[in-house]
């Protein structure tokens, strides 16, 4: 009786440790969420993306209604090609915008939408046209960089040079 105790808690412990690294797995591939509700498509080009990955979160005023489907490269425009997964319960007019924000100050990166006020709402396969790339911290540290570089080589004024006394008020 002894035995089939043990063995049955020792059974239970190493179910319950596989349940949990399954939910670490599905927790570090960002795909906890997975969400079996009705999606319709939606495209949107971008010129950077960033280190935008596929499923990664689509918010609008903070709640996730979508996932981001693929990615791809549109080889005509040159920009990203970024196939997002809109929850059919969350409807969004035509002329909604989306740009790539970032959680926190190094988290990951997500598609925010902002509603417009268009009566006609997106469908699916509908393109956004209105969207903001993601803002690249390299970038901005190189510009910020560049421009103080470029504001100490103007800032410092030549000397003026010494003024010369004139000829006749040495005489004097």
């Amino acid at each position: 009786m002894k035995k089939n105790a043990l063995d049955f808690w020792v059974g239970l412990f190493v179910v319950l440790g596989f349940v949990a690294l399954l939910f670490l797995a599905l927790k570090a591939g960002n795909m906890s969420s997975l969400s079996f509700q009705a999606t319709y498509p939606v495209k949107l080009k971008f010129d950077n993306i960033g280190g935008l990955k596929p499923r990664a979160p689509v918010k609008s005023a903070g709640v996730t209604v979508g996932r981001v489907a693929s990615i791809g490269f549109d080889s005509n425009a040159y920009q990203a090609l970024v196939t997002i997964d809109i929850d059919k319960q969350f409807q969004f007019p035509k002329d909604t915008s989306a740009k790539i924000l970032t959680s926190g100050l190094l988290g990951e990166q997500y598609i925010g939408l902002e509603p417009g006020g268009d009566t006609e709402m997106l469908k699916a396969g509908d393109t956004i046209a209105m969207t903001q790339s993601a803002i690249v911290l390299e970038n901005l540290i190189g510009q910020f960089l560049y421009s103080k570089a470029a504001d100490s080589g103007a800032a410092k004024p030549a000397a003026p040079a010494p003024a010369a006394p004139a000829a006749g008020a040495a005489s004097q």
